[in-house]
């Protein structure tokens, strides 16, 4: 079990807050899912932080406003991780905190230099592509254990099933 997984109170606040359809988004509860399932995959195996790489997981797109092109999206959900959560939920040491902004503000803008841990929070994301019908890129992966051709199979098959059960 992981001990970072939100509390119910906390999903149940992420899901009212949530704009888009919290079940049918591809933005949504399942892609967190699988973005998670990623994350901690490659945290296993890289030292990333496993608490970050977690609350990443629910964070990244809580602010989207909708299912397309939305680049201001992960700095909406920094500027609420900053007001909100922080204090009602998370209570993270300042280090913490500032990794899982930096993960959350620039995880769609395609850069692949960073600590390990928000490295490892942009390849969970960036592993789920399957979801739309792209097979990830090693080339815009960060980490060698997501550049793994296995690694990358098994994510693109689990958005491809999960995403069978969502229709």
């Amino acid at each position: 079990m992981n001990p970072y997984y939100p509390s119910r109170e906390f999903l149940q606040y992420l899901r009212s807050i949530y704009a888009l359809d919290w079940r049918k988004s591809i933005h949504g509860f399942a892609h967190w899912q699988r973005v998670l399932k990623n994350g901690l995959l490659i945290a296993n195996r890289n030292g990333a932080n496993q608490r970050i790489v977690t609350v990443f997981a629910f964070l990244h797109d809580i602010k989207r406003e909708d299912d397309g092109y939305d680049l201001e999206h992960g700095g909406r959900a920094t500027e609420l991780i900053v007001s909100t959560i922080q204090d009602k939920f998370l209570h993270l040491p300042r280090p913490e905190l500032d990794l899982l902004t930096y993960a959350c503000e620039f995880h769609t803008h395609g850069f692949t230099q960073a600590d390990i841990t928000i490295q490892t929070c942009w390849d969970a994301d960036r592993l789920d592509l399957g979801r739309v019908g792209i097979v990830p890129d090693p080339e815009y992966l960060c980490t060698d254990v997501a550049k793994e051709e296995r690694i990358i199979e098994a994510a693109f098959q689990r958005s491809l099933a999960k995403n069978k059960q969502l229709l």
